[in-house]
C-alpha cells in the first residue's frame, strides 16, 4: 500500500507534474506535515490515523506560490474542505493534484464520519460510514435551562488557546475577528461567554465540513463539533446545502451583502 503511494508521488515529481507534494513524513516515530520536493526522502512518506489540517497548509502554500502546481494527500474530509476553499477562491483545484487516502474503519468510527474516503483514492479500502451526532441529540434532549448551564460550564473551561481556529481548514483570514481587542479583550481567560465561540460558530455557518479537527485540538474537551453540526443541520434544512459535497454552487450565506441575496428579498 505505502509503496504504491510513494511510487505515485515519485512519478509526479519526476515528471514535474507538481512542484511539491504535501503529505506526512515519519520522523522520530511520529508523522508530521512535510512538503516533498524531490524523490529523495519519499521512503518516509506515510499514511497515519493521526490527522493534520493539510489543506490549510496547502492554502498558505498556494497563496504564496500561485503559479506553482502542488500535490496533496487527501482524506474524505480534506477533499470536502478543498471544495469549499475553491469556492472561496482560496485554492484553484485546476492547479492541484490530489492523491486520495481512504481512512481506516477505526478512524472512521473515532471521527463519526459518514463518508471516510475521497471520491477517488489510491490507498486503502473504503470503510463503512458512521452516523455521528449522538452527543448533539443528548444535548438537545436537555431542558432549556439545563442546556444553557451546560454550555456556560463548557465555555468556562476555555483557555483561549485558539486551537479550534488554528486547526480548522476553513479558517484562513489574515486578520481574525477573534483577535479584535474590542470583541475579545486580550488577557481574559476564559473569554467572556459565549461571544468567543459564537463568533467562530457563525463564521463557519454554511462552510463547516464536519471534520472534527477543532474538537480534536481542544485541550479541555469542549464539544465544539456539536455546535457546528447543529448549525449545519439548520443550513441543510433551510437551503438544502451540504458543504464540500459538490464543486458547483456556493454556500447560501456567501451571498450576504451581494446582489443575488438582495434580489431574493
Amino acid at each position: 500500500m505505502m509503496e504504491a503511494l510513494r511510487a505515485k508521488v515519485a512519478q509526479l515529481l519526476k515528471e514535474k507534474a507538481i512542484s511539491g507534494f504535501l503529505g506526512l513524513k515519519l520522523e522520530h516515530g511520529h508523522p508530521s506535515p512535510f512538503l516533498f520536493t524531490g524523490e529523495e526522502g519519499l521512503d518516509l512518506l506515510v499514511v497515519s490515523d493521526t490527522r493534520f489540517p493539510l489543506t490549510k497548509l496547502l492554502q498558505r502554500l498556494t497563496s504564496k506560490y500561485p503559479e506553482e502546481k502542488f500535490g496533496v494527500m487527501v482524506r474524505g474530509c480534506d477533499e470536502r474542505s478543498l471544495i469549499e476553499l475553491h469556492k472561496d477562491n482560496q485554492v484553484n483545484l485546476e492547479h492541484l493534484v490530489t492523491v486520495g487516502v481512504a481512512c481506516s474503519q477505526e478512524l472512521a468510527q473515532r471521527c463519526g464520519c459518514k463518508v471516510p474516503y475521497p471520491s477517488q483514492f489510491e490507498v486503502g479500502e473504503p470503510a463503512t460510514g458512521v452516523e455521528g451526532g449522538g452527543e448533539l441529540e443528548s444535548i438537545e434532549g436537555m431542558a432549556e435551562d439545563e442546556r444553557f448551564n451546560f454550555w456556560m460550564e463548557q465555555f468556562g473551561k476555555c483557555i483561549k488557546c485558539y486551537g479550534c481556529r488554528n486547526s480548522c481548514p476553513l479558517c484562513y483570514c489574515s486578520e481574525c475577528t477573534l483577535e479584535d481587542s474590542f470583541l475579545v479583550p486580550p488577557g481574559e481567560t476564559p473569554p467572556k461567554a459565549p461571544i468567543f465561540h459564537l463568533i467562530r460558530a457563525f463564521h463557519t455557518v454554511g462552510r463547516c465540513i464536519d471534520c472534527g479537527l477543532c474538537e480534536e485540538a481542544c485541550p479541555v474537551g469542549i464539544p465544539l463539533r456539536t455546535i457546528y453540526k447543529k448549525l449545519g443541520q439548520v443550513v441543510s434544512e433551510l437551503f438544502g446545502y451540504s458543504p464540500g459535497k459538490e464543486v458547483e454552487g456556493r454556500s447560501p450565506l456567501s451571498f450576504l451583502g451581494e446582489k443575488p441575496f438582495k434580489e431574493q428579498g
